[in-house]
């Protein structure tokens, strides 16, 4: 009984985090860039100590040590990023840029370390350097002229401008995108920034167009991809899970109840 308690505990713990998860993926549902979030969990076993006192030949105490386990209830084995694919939408503006692929742009944060996002609303800093809106610097640092009266960034990441009395375009730099062995762990910032870890492996280098990395899209921003619909059933289940959790947690209080109530 005091086992099920445990066990009812640790259910409810981790449907909780499974809750607070689903609950920050519908609040970022309109949010421009925004990956959603999954936890995945793993059951808890734990010897069978009050068994092994039963046994008494060598033989039978090998096969328990083999055998001899049971349910201690759940852990969240991890919590990682989706990144699927969000809706890319039209808006017109040079300064929106999104990834159709699996890429993701270099930016330098203000410590000088290194994150990586899939885009959004671009800037011209104060140095003239292109900039998430955030500040970071997109890597490898393309610096717009002053007087530049048009930007034009084309799918494969070249980056051009004209002046008021220019003609024709002049290359100023190119963009460049990585990709990850495993983007599902990489550490996210906030602000639709990630960062590497270990688990996620280095970032490595491609060519634009090729290999699933994407291509570049001028004039879109991609959108939230979180389904509505997919994330209630979800939340659904998540609170019926819970439910039963606490059923557990009130049968074994009331079994405990009755077992301190009796009476010789």
């Amino acid at each position: 009984m005091f086992d099920a308690l445990y066990i009812g505990a640790t259910g409810m713990q981790a449907q909780q985090t499974n809750v607070d998860t689903i609950a920050n993926n519908l609040a970022n549902a309109n949010t421009n860039g925004f990956k959603k979030s999954r936890v995945t969990f793993s059951d808890m076993m734990v010897p069978d100590a009050r068994l092994s006192s039963q046994v008494n030949t060598g033989e039978a105490l090998g096969a328990l040590m083999q055998g001899g386990k049971f349910g201690a209830g759940v852990s969240i084995a991890s919590m990682s990023k989706l990144f699927d694919s969000g809706e890319l939408k039209k808006t017109e503006s040079a300064f929106d840029i999104a990834i159709q692929g699996d890429g993701f742009l270099e930016v330098v944060m203000p410590d000088n370390s290194i994150a990586y996002s899939r885009g959004g609303t671009l800037k011209i800093n104060k140095d003239g350097q292109l900039a998430l809106q955030g500040g970071q610097v997109i890597k490898p640092g393309i610096t717009i002229p002053e007087g530049t009266q048009t930007l034009s960034i084309s799918a494969d990441g070249k980056v051009q401008v004209r002046g008021a009395t220019q003609s024709a375009f002049s290359d100023v730099g190119q963009l460049e995108l990585v990709h990850f062995a495993s983007p599902g762990q990489l550490n996210a910032l906030g602000d639709n920034l990630y960062k590497s870890s270990e688990y996620s492996g280095e970032a490595v280098a491609g060519v634009i167009g090729e290999n699933g990395i994407g291509t570049v899209m001028q004039g879109y921003v991609e959108a939230s991809n979180v389904k509505m619909l997919e994330e209630m059933i979800s939340l659904m289940i998540a609170q019926r899970a819970y439910e039963a959790n606490v059923k557990i947690v009130q049968a074994s209080d009331e079994m405990l109840g009755l077992v301190n109530n009796l009476r010789k």
